[in-house]
């Protein structure tokens, strides 16, 4: 029977040529480990290949990505710590026991950071490196690699995100931001990442733009008024300048800088607003998870 306590998941489309060598090494290394697959729509031989390595196969009959394929894997284990890794030959099974031993230092998820090279391409590259910035400010915690894929999480703290997270590949960024606004610890290890085998899903620009929307979108669930109070103070600081050139020029204080003004302290109670509601979310995360740990 497989170890309850360990669930290694495996979201996968297409990834035949690489799977079989990959679950190899996986049962090897972890043989009591639960070995779950979910065969996200493939017109390959994935799940047949999966099912021959005695992996359990979790399949949807069409594509629903990445992301729903994780939500699919973490909703079909049994193990109390899940590890996701890439089906597409990418990450080592050797780097697993080096995110196992954070948790028992006490941390709730452990990622693994790709290095420099391990970068696709300088595009991609430079893009996780804004990304990495901008969810670094959101949340006032460095973040080496906001969107790696490759993670060993406690089940329990994960599946209480399930219904935050998207179903393409921005996964990993909705479910880090969660983990700090809630006050989970997280760690990060240094890993190198191979070039993987077959062609990637991602679309650059497609699937870029909509990670960039998803850090704007979880950063108002984080903590808005990092979001809304600049954007309050431009405005109050484009009104400023707007009357100071109006009463230089013509004495007068304009309907424009009236606007402007308006517009900075409504942006600013909007962040007011929003802070106030994503405190009472949160609390009542907080008091589920007491009730849960006195039950």
């Amino acid at each position: 029977m497989p170890n309850p306590e360990l669930s290694l998941i495996l979201p996968a489309k297409n990834e035949a040529a690489a799977l079989g060598p990959l679950l190899a090494r996986l049962r090897e290394r972890f043989p009591e480990a639960e070995l779950i697959v979910v065969d996200d729509g493939s017109t390959d031989g994935t799940a047949d290949i999966a099912q021959a390595a005695g992996a359990r196969v979790v399949r949807h009959p069409v594509s629903l990505g990445n992301g729903a394929a994780v939500k699919s894997g973490a909703r079909a284990a049994t193990g109390e710590v899940l590890v996701f890794l890439d089906a597409d030959g990418q990450h080592d099974p050797d780097d697993i026991p080096r995110l196992l031993a954070k948790l028992d230092e006490g941390y709730d998820m452990a990622v693994g950071a790709r290095d420099a090279t391990s970068q696709a391409s300088l595009g991609r590259g430079l893009a996780n490196r804004l990304y990495n910035r901008l969810a670094g400010y959101v949340t006032g915690h460095r973040i080496p690699d906001l969107t790696s894929g490759f993670r060993a999480v406690r089940a329990a703290r994960f599946r209480r995100f399930l219904y935050l997270l998207p179903n393409g590949f921005s996964y990993p960024t909705t479910i880090t931001m969660a983990f700090f606004r809630c006050g989970y610890p997280v760690a990060y290890v240094p890993i190198h990442a191979a070039r993987r085998i077959g062609r990637s899903h991602l679309k650059p620009w497609k699937d870029g733009l909509r990670f960039l929307l998803i850090i704007f979108k979880i950063a108002t669930l984080y903590s808005p008024l990092k979001l809304f109070a600049p954007l309050s103070a431009l405005f109050f600081l484009a009104a400023s300048l707007w009357y100071v050139h109006t009463f230089v020029s013509i004495g007068r204080f304009t309907n424009m800088s009236a606007l402007l003004y308006t517009a900075s302290l409504l942006i600013f109670l909007m962040g007011l607003v929003s802070e106030q509601i994503t405190m009472l979310m949160y609390r009542d995360d907080a008091q589920s998870d007491s009730m849960g740990g006195d039950a």
